[in-house]
């Protein structure tokens, strides 16, 4: 994290880092709406029993109560409630809640904070920021939004001033069936082990294959072997297949993975990797899963990921089959500054200070600031009239680039002068024309050298 907060796994910037985080926010949703997503915005609570319906997190969610409760509310109606720990499970409410007024397939975008009652650390904070995007069928949903989504996170992140990046993408059929052909039936238990694979390495790996999923010495290495295999193109279908296993499923998977790879490095090359280890979303992804890794930042893990679920949320007569992404905003801003890789222009949205003659011209200058604010410049008016110099020091302190000086002149006439202090060009204007040069409208985010 850029600075250590008061309170542990709630991170607070400065006004300067807040404009980094606003402009990572700002082209993730201009990015989205491109692609034609609409923004939806849930509650920050759900039922407990929502919540925790696929037996998730239950010790890191937050529960939510009154100090004081009256005695009816002890046992609300409703249930306990607690604060979401991501998107998805309020969304799925969402579409079950919605469905009859949505048009399907409904595409989301969805920003917003979320609480999880984790062991801060660089990467994982207890209060932050998560930007999805998802598609929803009503019964079924093209294979090709799977395809679509991987280049709209591609393109989504190569906006933002992070380093290189690569989605590692993979597919739960092509794992399951390639298992089955094996002759290793828990597909699940198979991929929680492989998803061990970074942290303990191969042999530790296969020896909990054989241990914990009752794996032959042979079933594991196989296993093994396919984990391994990593391509930035679709040359990964021939190593699969010279594994040597036949398998119904481990076709289909192995065709969608090599539609969404294909796609990717043809319009992204560099950007994508076909990587047969990735084993995430044990529980509901059912086809592609995708994970994102910024280069040369690996340990930071993913800061990007999600994949196809065929049930999303059902009504019980209606199934709503659905793929998503989402993005760690929070995890990803705090790399950016406390590694240095973005800075803003400046601290503050003021490109202007309207300087003050004495405390007669106070209400005039609210005049000029009013012109000027009708143009969408924003300013700032001196809140006393100090010397031109003390005036003009106190908008560098601000990072403010523009002082504006108003002069009365004889017969009733007023003269108007702005100066840029970074320069110390001064120069005549209008205060219903003058413009500031466009990169010094709003405050600007520029990814430095070390990005």
């Amino acid at each position: 994290m850029a600075r250590t907060t008061s309170l542990s796994g709630f991170p607070e910037w400065l006004p300067e880092e807040r404009i980094v985080e606003q402009h990572v926010l700002d082209e993730l949703r201009r990015t989205f709406e491109l692609h034609g997503f609409s923004s939806i915005e849930t509650r920050a609570v759900e039922t407990v029993e929502q919540l925790l319906r696929k037996g998730e997190i239950d010790k890191e969610v937050y529960g939510v109560s009154r100090l004081q409760q009256d005695e009816d509310e002890k046992s609300p109606k409703e249930g306990a409630l607690a604060l979401h720990f991501d998107l998805t499970v309020p969304f799925a409410r969402y579409v079950v809640e919605n469905n009859g007024y949505l048009t399907f397939p409904f595409r989301r975008y969805q920003i917003q904070k979320v609480w999880r009652g984790e062991r801060p650390q660089e990467g994982r904070a207890r209060e932050f920021t998560q930007a999805d995007i998802d598609v929803v069928g009503d019964g079924t949903l093209a294979f090709r939004y799977d395809v679509e989504l991987a280049l709209v996170m591609i393109e989504a992140l190569s906006r933002l001033p992070i380093p290189p990046f690569v989605l590692r993408v993979n597919n739960r059929k092509l794992a399951e069936g390639f298992y089955r052909g094996i002759g290793l039936d828990d597909a699940p238990a198979v991929l929680r082990e492989i998803d061990k694979l970074e942290k303990i390495g191969r042999d530790a790996v296969i020896a909990n294959l054989q241990a914990n999923v009752g794996a032959s010495a042979e079933q594991a290495a196989s296993a093994l072997d396919l984990a391994s295999i990593r391509t930035e193109d679709t040359s990964f279908v021939e190593q699969v297949r010279a594994l040597g296993v036949s398998n119904e499923l481990l076709e289909e998977g192995l065709s969608e993975l090599a539609e969404v790879v294909g796609e990717a490095a043809r319009r992204a090359p560099g950007k994508v990797n076909a990587d047969l280890s990735i084993a995430r979303g044990l529980d509901y992804y059912t086809g592609t899963v995708y994970e994102t890794v910024l280069v040369g930042h690996e340990q930071l893990g993913s800061v990007c990921s999600g994949g196809r679920y065929e049930s999303l949320a059902s009504t019980g007569k209606k199934n709503f089959p659905g793929v998503g992404l989402s993005i760690g905003v929070t995890r990803l801003v705090t790399r950016v500054l406390s590694q240095n890789m973005a800075k803003a222009s400046r601290a503050v949205p003021s490109a202007v200070l309207v300087a003050l003659n004495d405390d007669e011209s106070w209400s005039a200058a609210q005049d000029v600031a009013g012109q000027l604010r009708a143009r969408g410049i924003a300013t700032e008016v001196a809140a006393s009239p100090q010397k031109f110099g003390k005036q003009i020091r106190y908008a560098e302190r601000r990072g403010i680039p523009f002082v504006w000086f108003s002069t009365a002149q004889e017969g009733g006439s007023v003269t108007h002068e702005v100066k840029d202090i970074r320069s110390g060009e001064q120069v005549t204007a209008d205060p219903a024309a003058w413009q500031p040069p466009q990169e010094d409208l709003h405050p600007t985010v520029a990814a430095t050298e070390t990005a």
